[in-house]
């Protein structure tokens, strides 16, 4: 067997193996986004129900309450950025970094400063290789959330919003993140959080919420009486409200990203068995050019032993 006939089945055998690793991790991310999907068709009665508590809130009492209440000149943002752990998802987490930076420019450009909380790796990474300021992050959950960690991301950003400017607080919270459209299309986008907008609680989901059930269930709000009173109320609501849309984001950014990873394994399944295929085609060239070239010399050294014996008779 020649050399070149080697070299190719070298190839195969490597190409063959990476080939079971991407198939191994493509059934796992198909197995997973099930889960993922599951998880976010369960928090969002949670979500659409809170979310009308703190529309009845905000529209039932004339509270000035700093989370629903928006700033006369706000000069201070915070953008929540959610990418993945791990790679091999195709552009899941560039996607949502690049719609992040939008939205910074866009802000900046209405004469605010952003702060950049990131949640999951590839978004700290890509933030501390360019040497940009992130305010704090979270890491090692982002393939299976779980409530607690929502509430411990959005613990700080509350405390943010609730501060005063000068003490390094923020007038305004955005969230960025992958929503989960189908197994073929997931889209990343931007929702504002804080404060609260009543045209944003009519019009805009809970963080994935469909668009049909929210307008079967758009009506007129039924007027409250408040005990103790609506600002206690507002402390207790809005941060759970807020806690819920987190989760909610981490929930649709998970089922996102395995549904990414899916069509990336596939993708490069695919490209190695037609790799492989190649590869077994100029195998074969090869071989059959090595066989072509021994029956060539064989006949060639039998013509010449017949010359041979031809001239010595």
């Amino acid at each position: 067997m020649g050399a070149q006939v080697r070299v190719y089945k070298r190839r195969i055998r490597s190409v063959t193996s990476t080939k079971k690793i991407t198939k191994a991790m493509e059934m796992i991310a198909a197995s997973r986004i099930v889960k993922a999907q599951r998880q976010v068709a369960a928090s969002t009665p949670y979500a659409s129900e809170l979310t009308r508590a703190v529309a009845a809130v905000a529209t039932g009492s004339s509270t000035q309450h700093p989370l629903t209440t928006e700033a006369d000149n706000p000069t201070r943002a915070a953008i929540l950025l959610v990418t993945s752990d791990r790679g091999l998802a195709g552009g899941y987490s560039s996607n949502a970094i690049k719609a992040a930076d939008r939205l910074t420019e866009r802000l900046r450009a209405q004469g605010k400063e952003v702060d950049t909380y990131v949640v999951g790796r590839k978004g700290v990474a890509y933030y501390s290789f360019r040497d940009l300021k992130i305010a704090q992050s979270w890491t090692g959950f982002t393939d299976r959330p779980s409530y607690s960690d929502a509430k411990a991301v959005a613990g700080p950003l509350i405390e943010a919003v609730r501060k005063d400017t000068a003490e390094g607080g923020i007038d305004e919270l955005h969230i960025v993140f992958t929503e989960f459209v189908s197994m073929i299309t997931q889209t990343a986008v931007d929702r504002r959080l804080l404060p609260l907008s009543l045209d944003e609680l009519g019009n805009e989901s809970a963080s994935g919420l469909e668009k049909a059930e929210e307008r079967k269930d758009q009506r007129i709000l039924p007027l409250y009486d408040f005990e103790p009173s609506a600002e206690e109320v507002l402390d207790a609501l809005l941060p759970r409200y807020v806690e819920s849309r987190i989760y909610n984001a981490l929930l649709q950014a998970s089922a996102s990203e395995h549904a990414a990873r899916r069509r990336a394994m596939k993708s490069a399944t695919d490209n190695a068995e037609d790799l492989i295929k190649s590869l077994t085609r100029l195998a074969n060239q090869a071989r059959q050019a090595d066989i072509t070239q021994e029956i060539s010399e064989i006949v060639g050294g039998a013509s010449a032993l017949a010359d041979a014996s031809a001239g010595s008779d």
